[in-house]
Protein backbone atom coordinates (compact mmCIF):
# COMPACT_ATOMS: atom_id res chain seq x y z
CA UNK A 1 0.00 0.00 0.00
CA UNK A 2 1.23 3.18 -0.76
CA UNK A 3 1.31 5.83 1.97
CA UNK A 4 1.32 9.52 1.86
CA UNK A 5 4.75 10.22 -0.38
CA UNK A 6 6.77 7.26 -1.61
CA UNK A 7 10.39 7.94 -3.08
CA UNK A 8 11.57 6.18 -5.67
CA UNK A 9 15.09 6.15 -6.89
CA UNK A 10 17.94 4.13 -8.57
CA UNK A 11 20.70 4.63 -11.34
CA UNK A 12 19.66 5.44 -15.11
CA UNK A 13 18.04 2.61 -17.14
CA UNK A 14 17.27 0.87 -13.13
CA UNK A 15 14.11 -0.25 -13.77
CA UNK A 16 12.67 2.52 -11.04
CA UNK A 17 10.19 4.38 -13.21
CA UNK A 18 8.32 0.87 -14.52
CA UNK A 19 8.50 0.22 -10.38
CA UNK A 20 6.85 3.22 -9.50
CA UNK A 21 4.15 3.27 -12.47
CA UNK A 22 3.64 0.01 -10.90
CA UNK A 23 2.83 0.84 -7.43
CA UNK A 24 0.67 3.40 -8.72
CA UNK A 25 -1.16 1.63 -11.15
CA UNK A 26 -1.36 -1.05 -8.22
CA UNK A 27 -3.96 1.22 -5.99
CA UNK A 28 -6.46 1.20 -8.33
CA UNK A 29 -7.20 5.02 -7.59
CA UNK A 30 -7.51 7.65 -10.57
CA UNK A 31 -3.66 8.32 -11.39
CA UNK A 32 -1.89 11.25 -12.37
CA UNK A 33 1.37 11.58 -13.69
CA UNK A 34 3.18 15.02 -13.19
CA UNK A 35 6.45 14.47 -16.14
CA UNK A 36 9.13 17.18 -15.84
CA UNK A 37 11.58 16.23 -18.69
CA UNK A 38 11.13 18.64 -21.54
CA UNK A 39 12.02 17.21 -25.39
CA UNK A 40 15.09 19.09 -26.91
CA UNK A 41 15.89 16.55 -28.89
CA UNK A 42 14.66 13.61 -31.19
CA UNK A 43 16.23 11.21 -28.18
CA UNK A 44 14.04 12.02 -25.41
CA UNK A 45 11.13 12.95 -27.67
CA UNK A 46 11.49 8.83 -28.53
CA UNK A 47 11.79 8.43 -24.58
CA UNK A 48 8.35 10.13 -23.61
CA UNK A 49 6.73 8.85 -26.55
CA UNK A 50 7.63 5.49 -25.10
CA UNK A 51 6.66 5.90 -21.33
CA UNK A 52 2.95 7.47 -22.95
CA UNK A 53 2.72 3.98 -23.85
CA UNK A 54 4.18 2.30 -21.29
CA UNK A 55 1.34 3.85 -18.97
CA UNK A 56 -1.20 3.79 -21.29
CA UNK A 57 -4.32 5.86 -21.81
CA UNK A 58 -5.86 6.01 -18.32
CA UNK A 59 -3.07 8.44 -16.62
CA UNK A 60 -3.88 11.92 -16.61
CA UNK A 61 -0.60 13.86 -17.59
CA UNK A 62 0.46 17.12 -16.38
CA UNK A 63 3.65 18.60 -18.29
CA UNK A 64 5.08 20.65 -15.24
CA UNK A 65 9.15 20.85 -15.88
CA UNK A 66 8.99 23.61 -13.22
CA UNK A 67 6.57 24.72 -10.63
CA UNK A 68 5.66 21.16 -9.31
CA UNK A 69 4.11 22.96 -6.19
CA UNK A 70 1.48 24.05 -7.97
CA UNK A 71 0.69 21.27 -10.09
CA UNK A 72 0.86 19.28 -6.79
CA UNK A 73 -1.64 21.75 -5.48
CA UNK A 74 -4.26 21.03 -7.69
CA UNK A 75 -4.42 17.06 -7.39
CA UNK A 76 -7.12 15.74 -5.51
CA UNK A 77 -7.40 13.29 -2.30
CA UNK A 78 -8.84 10.32 -4.51
CA UNK A 79 -5.81 10.45 -7.02
CA UNK A 80 -2.26 9.24 -6.72
CA UNK A 81 0.54 11.02 -8.19
CA UNK A 82 3.68 9.55 -10.14
CA UNK A 83 6.17 12.64 -10.07
CA UNK A 84 8.76 11.52 -12.62
CA UNK A 85 11.38 12.78 -12.07
CA UNK A 86 13.01 14.80 -9.71
CA UNK A 87 16.31 14.54 -11.47
CA UNK A 88 15.25 16.27 -14.86
CA UNK A 89 12.89 18.58 -12.70
CA UNK A 90 16.07 19.93 -11.04
CA UNK A 91 17.88 19.65 -14.32
CA UNK A 92 15.69 22.16 -15.41
CA UNK A 93 16.05 24.51 -12.48
CA UNK A 94 19.82 24.00 -12.05
CA UNK A 95 20.28 25.11 -15.81
CA UNK A 96 18.51 28.05 -15.41
CA UNK A 97 20.61 29.40 -12.23
CA UNK A 98 17.66 28.82 -9.86
CA UNK A 99 18.11 28.80 -6.37
CA UNK A 100 17.84 24.85 -5.80
CA UNK A 101 18.08 24.91 -1.67
CA UNK A 102 14.42 26.99 -2.02
CA UNK A 103 13.00 25.25 -5.12
CA UNK A 104 13.81 21.65 -2.90
CA UNK A 105 12.42 23.13 0.23
CA UNK A 106 9.19 24.41 -1.69
CA UNK A 107 9.05 20.75 -3.51
CA UNK A 108 9.34 19.65 0.03
CA UNK A 109 6.46 21.55 1.64
CA UNK A 110 4.31 20.79 -1.19
CA UNK A 111 4.48 17.08 -1.05
CA UNK A 112 3.51 17.01 2.62
CA UNK A 113 0.25 19.25 2.13
CA UNK A 114 -0.35 17.70 -1.48
CA UNK A 115 -3.71 16.19 -0.87
CA UNK A 116 -3.48 12.74 -3.11
CA UNK A 117 -0.65 10.07 -2.18
CA UNK A 118 2.12 10.82 -4.33
CA UNK A 119 5.47 8.21 -5.70
CA UNK A 120 7.99 10.46 -6.48
CA UNK A 121 11.16 9.17 -8.72
CA UNK A 122 14.63 10.15 -8.73
CA UNK A 123 18.18 9.11 -10.44
CA UNK A 124 21.04 8.23 -7.50
CA UNK A 125 23.61 9.65 -9.10
CA UNK A 126 26.49 9.91 -6.39
CA UNK A 127 27.94 6.15 -6.78
CA UNK A 128 30.01 6.65 -9.96
CA UNK A 129 33.07 8.76 -10.58
CA UNK A 130 33.70 12.38 -9.88
CA UNK A 131 32.57 14.25 -12.44
CA UNK A 132 35.27 16.46 -14.08
CA UNK A 133 33.51 19.60 -15.01
CA UNK A 134 32.01 22.20 -12.23
CA UNK A 135 28.41 22.14 -13.90
CA UNK A 136 28.62 17.94 -13.55
CA UNK A 137 29.48 18.29 -9.93
CA UNK A 138 27.53 21.13 -8.68
CA UNK A 139 24.56 19.08 -10.12
CA UNK A 140 25.84 15.41 -8.59
CA UNK A 141 26.18 17.62 -5.22
CA UNK A 142 22.11 19.33 -5.65
CA UNK A 143 20.91 16.05 -6.38
CA UNK A 144 22.50 14.08 -3.62
CA UNK A 145 20.89 17.29 -1.33
CA UNK A 146 17.56 16.94 -3.31
CA UNK A 147 17.44 13.12 -2.84
CA UNK A 148 18.11 13.23 0.68
CA UNK A 149 15.56 15.88 1.50
CA UNK A 150 12.97 13.38 -0.26
CA UNK A 151 14.01 10.48 1.51
CA UNK A 152 13.79 12.45 5.37
CA UNK A 153 10.18 13.76 4.27
CA UNK A 154 8.39 10.24 2.07
CA UNK A 155 6.74 7.24 4.42
CA UNK A 156 8.62 4.38 2.31
CA UNK A 157 12.08 5.04 0.35
CA UNK A 158 12.76 1.91 -2.08
CA UNK A 159 16.02 1.94 -3.82
CA UNK A 160 16.08 -0.21 -7.31
CA UNK A 161 18.94 -1.86 -9.11
CA UNK A 162 18.36 -4.50 -12.07
CA UNK A 163 14.94 -3.65 -11.75
CA UNK A 164 15.20 -5.32 -7.96
CA UNK A 165 13.33 -3.17 -5.22
CA UNK A 166 15.28 -2.95 -2.18
CA UNK A 167 13.11 -1.12 0.40
CA UNK A 168 15.57 1.76 2.39
CA UNK A 169 12.72 3.28 4.77
CA UNK A 170 9.44 2.26 5.77
CA UNK A 171 7.50 -1.07 4.63
CA UNK A 172 7.58 -2.89 1.42
CA UNK A 173 4.60 -0.98 -0.49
Amino acid sequence: MILKLTFVLGAAASGKSAYAEGLVMGTGAPRVYIATSQAYDDEMKEKIAQHRVQRGADWRTVECPYDLPTALAEIRPEEVVLVDCATMWLSNHLLNDADTEAMTRDLVTALAVCRGRVVVVSNEVGMGIVPDNALARRFRNAQGRVNQALAAAADTVVLVAAGLPLVLKGERP
